[in-house]
């Protein structure tokens, strides 16, 4: 038998990305009843379930895990098909990536890949966290972390290792107290409420995790860094925030260092297929190699 139902697959797909019938259904302007019915409808014509339906959540069944990265797969192709035919410049690749990284590491270097290839035209598309790149038409992400992201193809662009850091007068306090003493009582910026950065720092500095209250979320890094000198609390910063330490507006509070993590390139499974994209992950990569040559 012909599996028919097309417009519930997509459904399916938006409701595996949020995982729950309520956020999808405001995605899909449906209510969350219109919802969980045409995913049952789904389910019987497919045959088996993709939800298992806990007591106030959903979580994806194995085959439904199969058929969300089939699924995935597929209407990425049809929709990079799609906006291919509708783009006027040809070769079009949007690259998802932070600001920061964007200001202080690629645009100084982007202008030689633009002049080497100049068919390819090139968006970068800010973000701020490993959103579901099929589902916002992104390529390829640049992101920072352990590279432990499931579902993508991860290659580790290069080490850079976060230190903790402070403004001035947080600085001069942990100075007084030690390390150990203060911590405790000042706030920890993060870039998200899942991170697990800090933890593995206190970890690594060999101190107990406990922190005042649930710690301050700032998503975006450049706000985060000025949140740090504006005295909001104390951050994990790697070395592209080195003119803030060189101007003597932040003030690094230990050199015990986070030396797993690094920027790395998260891209979908057969992304690379587009030889454009390739283009620019072996650009990206040689231009992080040439680096490190440098940089004893």
């Amino acid at each position: 038998m012909r599996f028919r139902s097309f417009d519930n697959l997509r459904l399916f797909d938006v409701v595996a990305r949020h995982l729950s019938f309520t956020l999808a259904g405001v995605e899909l302007n449906l209510t969350k009843g219109a919802v969980s019915y045409q995913i049952g409808r789904l389910e019987e014509e497919l045959g088996f379930k993709v939800f298992d339906r806990l007591h106030r959540s959903i979580v994806l069944t194995e085959k439904g895990k199969r058929l969300w990265h089939v699924s995935q797969v597929a209407f990425h192709d049809l929709e990079r098909e799609i906006a291919g035919l509708r783009e006027d410049t040809p070769g079009r690749i949007t690259i998802g990536l932070s600001s920061y990284f964007a200001s202080r590491w690629l645009s100084p270097r982007l202008m030689t890949f633009m002049v080497d290839h100049p068919g390819i035209g090139l968006r970068l598309q800010p973000v701020i966290d490993l959103i579901d790149l099929r589902a916002e038409n992104i390529d390829m992400a640049i992101r920072w972390g352990k590279g432990d992201w499931t579902d993508l193809e991860v290659e580790l662009l290069f080490h850079c290792p976060a230190i903790p850091v402070a403004g001035a007068k947080i600085a001069d306090r942990i100075k007084e107290t030690g390390i150990a003493s203060a911590l405790p009582e000042l706030t920890l910026l993060q870039d998200r409420e899942s991170s697990v950065a800090w933890q593995d720092w206190h970890y690594a500095a060999g101190l107990a995790y406990h922190t005042a209250g649930d710690g301050l979320v700032v998503p975006d890094p450049n706000v985060r860094v000025q949140a740090v000198i504006d005295g909001q609390g104390v951050a994990l910063n790697d070395s592209l925030v080195a003119p803030e330490l060189s101007a003597g507006r932040l003030f690094p509070i230990s050199d015990i260092a986070l030396d797993n993590y690094g920027y790395y390139l998260a891209y979908p499974k057969g992304a690379l297929g587009n030889p454009d994209l390739r283009d620019f992950r072996d650009w990206i990569l040689s231009e992080a190699e040439s680096e490190r040559v440098i940089k004893p």
